[in-house]
């Protein structure tokens, strides 16, 4: 609960932050110079890219919530096997010898969206951010028929 309260906090922020830069950006193209204009539009095109990128990421993690609960509600929500250190960060041979698990589920069911999520999960917990947010991104395809994808745009891991 924790963390989503800092999303919104944050998103909040951003929100903010693009209407505070955009109220320039139109300021500068009201002025009417040339100089002013190109600043304006340049200003604008900041908040749009931020915009866009913050309704992206919200976007990732609606889905892979939903996932996340559907999965719990068939009991099939990957059991947490991994060894921790004293500190509570997780043994990276622990967690290699459980990605190399759902690694090899994931290649014996390539449409299972379930194999994907899981595969997500052990890329995460080996702190592979990248390759975690492609096969959540490949899971949320699979599971979502008829989303505009094709299989080709399907993420690859």
């Amino acid at each position: 609960m924790r963390a989503k309260i800092t999303y919104f906090t944050l998103a909040a922020v951003l929100v903010v932050y693009f209407v505070l830069v955009g109220s320039r950006g139109v300021l500068l193209i009201r002025e009417g110079t040339a100089v002013t204009v190109v600043l304006g539009v340049s200003v604008l095109v900041l908040p749009m890219i931020g915009a866009w990128f913050l309704w992206q990421t919200t976007r990732f993690a609606t889905h892979a919530n939903r996932l996340a609960a559907e999965l719990e509600a068939e009991g099939g929500l990957p059991v947490d096997e991994l060894v921790r250190t004293p500190s509570g960060r997780i043994d990276r041979d622990s967690a290699d010898a459980v990605f190399a698990k759902r690694r090899a589920e994931a290649e014996e069911s390539p449409e299972d969206w379930r194999a994907w999520f899981r595969l997500a999960v052990a890329y995460h917990d080996a702190r592979d951010t990248p390759r975690a947010r492609k096969a959540m991104q490949r899971a949320i395809a699979l599971h979502t028929p008829g989303n505009g994808r094709t299989s080709a745009r399907v993420p690859r891991v």
